[in-house]
C-alpha cells in the first residue's frame, strides 16, 4: 500500500509559500557583482561596455519572468504593482501580455 503526502495533493487556488530567505543576500550579491563589472569598464575595458548595457536587457527579461512566475503562482496584478510601486494598471500593461 501506498501513501501519498497531503503536501502534494494540495489543490487550493495558491500553492502554500515556502519560506525563502536567502532572496536579500541573493540580489545584494548580484548588484555587488554589477557595480564591480562597472567598475572593471571604467577602468578602461572599453570591448566590456556592450556587455554592460546587455545586462539591462537581461535584468528587464529576468523581471519579466519573475512577474509571469508570480501570477501563475496566483499573485494578483495589484499586489506586484504593490511590491514594484506601481499601480496593478501600469504593471498590467507592461507584463500582461507576456506568455
Amino acid at each position: 500500500m501506498f501513501t501519498v503526502k497531503a503536501s502534494l495533493t494540495r489543490t487550493p487556488n495558491r500553492p502554500k509559500r515556502r519560506e525563502v530567505v536567502e532572496n536579500d543576500a541573493f540580489a545584494a550579491f548580484a548588484r555587488r557583482i554589477i557595480r564591480a563589472h562597472g567598475r572593471r569598464v571604467a577602468a578602461g575595458d572599453v570591448e566590456a561596455l556592450r556587455d554592460l548595457l546587455a545586462l539591462s536587457a537581461n535584468l528587464d527579461e529576468a523581471i519579466g519572468d519573475a512577474v509571469v512566475g508570480l501570477r501563475a503562482f496566483g499573485y494578483s496584478w495589484t499586489e506586484i504593482g504593490q511590491r514594484l510601486g506601481i499601480s496593478k494598471q501600469a504593471a498590467q500593461q507592461r507584463w500582461g501580455g507576456q506568455p
